[in-house]
């Protein structure tokens, strides 16, 4: 993917509005630290009407983090990963040699934490 740049195009919501997103690989020196992010940019969300304010220190939309734990989800059947993550400006946030394979009990972002083969999600609690 890093051979393309930095991707930029459309998206349909899970609420049917079809707004722009980006996508971009960033390489680290080693495997634990490459990373895939994949946004829908604030200004999108205003536009389509999606709620994702409630107050909380970060951006956070359940329909949103429902929805991008579910593209994590599929993407885990053919391309797996070590751990997703999910929020506002997520990106480095920690590791998955930090977590040691185990969900944080609070959460201010979304975790997608393969164990095996199987993929959990631990919603954003805080």
């Amino acid at each position: 993917m890093t051979e393309f740049g930095h991707l930029r195009g459309q998206v349909r919501l899970p609420t049917g509005q079809l707004v722009v997103c980006g996508c971009v690989a960033i390489r680290g020196g080693d495997d634990s630290s490459d990373w895939l992010d994949f946004y829908v940019p604030v200004g999108a969300l205003n536009q389509a009407g999606l709620a994702y304010w409630d107050g909380r220190p970060f951006f956070r939309s359940e329909v949103m983090d429902e929805w991008l734990a579910a593209i994590g989800a599929e993407t885990f059947k053919s391309a797996s990963f070590s751990l997703g993550v999910i929020g506002f400006e997520v990106s480095g946030c920690t590791d998955a040699s930090t977590l040691a394979g185990r969900l944080p009990q609070k959460r201010d972002i979304g975790y997608l934490l393969p164990q095996g083969d199987v993929l959990h999600y631990g919603a954003a609690n805080t």
